[in-house]
């Protein structure tokens, strides 16, 4: 046993995971790998080859090699069952009906900490890792463990965690949320990781090559259902092949042709049609969120916050209001652009991290 205690690093076959389990056992951990199985590349494309992330048989192999030069064991459980149940059919759900889902929070949520942690106790092991940029701290003032943002603000991934608890937190170790991305990759040089020149995955794991459309084809079914694409006055100017292959504040590829640039501002499942106008049309002051979640003690009635609507926007002040016990309404000190249903608009108090909800939809100026 390390003198630390033990830990399971969640390895994604990455530099970013890889170092997490190599500075661990540095550190003087006893340190145990785990990938988790989560989708079958050949259930997916007819070019599975083209797949990328933490779900493929190259991933485990890179996992693999990477314990093996650490010296540590590694598993490879399979969770495809939780995986398709908690995060693909939701997606798959969501586009359908005119959202825009991040599954990456899903899986955190419902798949990845849940199961590493349940692991964890089967084997009696007292951490859990992954190569999250995020920090974990014991905060004595508020007697509960805070969520905060990585040290290096282009990597970090906060956002992403925000449904995490405080059962949840205890047991997590995040070793990168000090670092910057350069500091990592230099670690990894530094222990001579299979991995250390690894380019990063930008991609969906289960959708290969961005391509949402084929993979809604393959999971659904048929998804074309033409409908019209209206201005913001009503008038028909042009006509779509489905709502799943629009977002909120999309410009290119809408299909149509106009003197001025035009952004998607609003789809409607239940009439089949598409919402455009110009950008300032897109800008809204206020959004409703629900499936609330917060990192610790509850707020109660109404509080300031900065708010962020999307994984690369910045977070924009406004102040919070608690409706129901799952449900708020956020406004904005200034209107923001791209407030799309599906994703997650989530609460910060400076760096820590308040909790957040799903977006169910932007509220225009009366």
């Amino acid at each position: 046993m390390g003198s630390k205690g033990s830990v399971l690093v969640g390895m994604s076959g990455g530099v970013d995971s890889s170092v997490t389990a190599a500075v661990l056992k540095h550190a003087g951990y006893d340190v145990i790998g785990i990938t988790m199985q989560i989708w079958h590349r050949s259930t997916t494309f007819e070019n599975p080859g083209a797949m990328q992330g933490c779900c493929t048989i190259d991933a485990v192999d890179d996992a693999r090699r990477v314990a093996s030069r650490l010296d540590i064991p590694y598993y490879v459980p399979n969770f495809r069952e939780e995986f398709s149940d908690a995060v693909v059919d939701d997606f798959a759900t969501e586009y359908m009906q005119g959202r825009t889902p991040n599954p990456c929070v899903r899986c955190n949520q419902f798949v990845r900490f849940a199961g590493l942690i349940r692991r964890a106790d089967e084997l009696g092991i007292d951490f859990v890792a992954t190569g999250h940029y995020a920090r974990v701290e014991w905060d004595e003032d508020r007697a509960e463990y805070v969520l905060k943002k990585a040290v290096d603000p282009a990597k970090d991934q906060s956002y992403m965690l925000h449904t995490l608890k405080q059962h949840h937190l205890r047991r997590i170790l995040f070793p990168l949320g000090g670092m910057a991305k350069t500091e990592t990759r230099t670690l990894a040089r530094e222990f001579q990781l299979p991995v250390a020149d690894k380019p990063d995955s930008q991609e969906i794991c289960f959708v290969a090559g961005k391509n949402y459309k084929e993979f809604l084809r393959q999971h659904v079914g048929e998804i074309e259902r033409p409908g019209p694409i209206v201005d913001s006055r009503g008038r028909i100017v042009g006509e779509h092949d489905g709502i799943h292959a629009f977002t909120i504040g999309q410009r290119k590829g809408l299909g149509i042709s106009s003197p001025e640039p035009r952004y998607v501002l609003e789809l409607r499942p239940k009439d089949n049609t598409v919402v455009v106008g110009d950008r300032s049309d897109a800008m809204v002051p206020a959004l409703n969120c629900s499936r609330l979640s917060f990192t610790g003690s509850k707020p109660t009635g109404t509080f300031p916050a900065s708010i962020k609507i999307r994984y690369r926007t910045p977070d924009r002040p406004g102040e919070v209001e608690l409706t129901s016990a799952d449900s708020a309404f956020v406004e904005f000190e200034k209107p923001v652009w791209g407030v799309a249903p599906g994703q997650l608009a989530v609460f910060y108090d400076g760096d820590r991290v308040i909790g957040g909800g799903t977006i169910d939809a932007g509220i225009a100026a009366a």
